[in-house]
């Protein structure tokens, strides 16, 4: 697949937006009242639908590799390669966002969370570590509260830290990771990192993990952990729950922590209260791309 053009890029930005910063469907808007009130886990017959819909939009439709995906699988047969984007450190942050529960699954993160409301809540993948009675005492008030989920202590977080070869900085939602009035087609790079939320105060501080200032010439999150394990490096798209029944057509160099790390909840409960890319709730899941013909060979 070649890269999309410009035009194309940005005409798609909606889209894109509904896959890797919004928190529900892209095709269902119309529907959001009822979707804040359905929280009933759905049947394995549900997401078996969405599974053979998403087969049946993309074949032969020339789709790329897809994500989320297991990182412990490096199965795939999907022919579209494009270039890795080039190593972080080299791009600019442009956006900081977090899913409820981790869309990829393997390393420290494989109990599968059930499959939710059919809609990216309550699903996706949950860590697999000791908690103290402590660690999980129940915070005053609700933390980064939304129709679709509070967060409490004992949840699991995957924080995306996205970046560009865009000269911009960083801000809220798709916008931030494209120049403005310049005609380019940027390449696009997440670092996955997979969060553990506990209740104390010598935890990791979430401000702090996604405080952002210049390094070397690039916008960067300066105290963005490096020690969670070998990165997963693979070509995959955007996500969101948006795409579990069709493609995404976006091009996205991925690397994926394998290790988890706890973080103070009541930090993240801050963060939500205000910050520069404007997230003040969990974002949900797509559900974890299986199907071999969507998905790259890890090398």
């Amino acid at each position: 697949m070649k890269p999309l053009s410009t035009l194309a890029f940005i005409a798609s930005a909606s889209l894109m937006a509904a896959g890797l910063f919004a928190s529900s469907p892209a095709n269902a808007r119309e529907h959001e009242g009822h979707h804040a009130a359905h929280h009933q886990p759905v049947s394995d017959k549900v997401i078996a639908e969405q599974r053979e819909a998403l087969a049946r939009n993309t074949k032969g439709k020339g789709f790329g590799p897809q994500a989320p995906r297991d990182i412990d699988s490096k199965d795939g047969n999907n022919p579209v390669v494009f270039s890795q984007a080039p190593d972080y450190t080299q791009m600019n942050l442009c956006n900081i966002h977090f899913h409820k529960n981790a869309e990829h699954k393997g390393g420290q993160f494989t109990k599968y969370a059930g499959n939710g409301n059919g809609e990216g809540y309550q699903s996706g993948y949950k860590a697999v570590i000791g908690l103290s009675k402590a660690e999980l005492k129940p915070t005053e008030g609700k933390i980064c509260d939304s129709p679709h989920s509070t967060l409490r202590p004992g949840d699991t977080i995957e924080v995306h830290y996205v970046h560009t070869t865009a000269s911009v900085e960083p801000g809220p939602t798709l916008k931030s990771c494209l120049a403005p009035g310049v005609i380019n087609n940027p390449q696009l790079r997440v670092e996955a990192q997979v969060y553990v939320l506990v209740n104390d105060p010598k935890a990791l501080d979430f401000r702090e993990l996604t405080k952002v200032g210049r390094k070397n010439g690039k916008w960067q999150a300066v105290n963005m952990p490096t020690n969670l394990g070998q990165p997963v490096n693979y070509i995959g798209s955007t996500t969101g729950p948006g795409y579990n029944e069709n493609g995404s057509p976006f091009q996205v160099s991925w690397s994926v922590f394998p290790h988890v790390a706890k973080v103070n909840i009541n930090t993240v409960g801050e963060w939500c209260k205000g910050n520069r890319f404007n997230e003040n709730h969990a974002h949900g899941v797509r559900n974890l791309v299986r199907n071999p013909d969507l998905l790259s060979r890890i090398q």
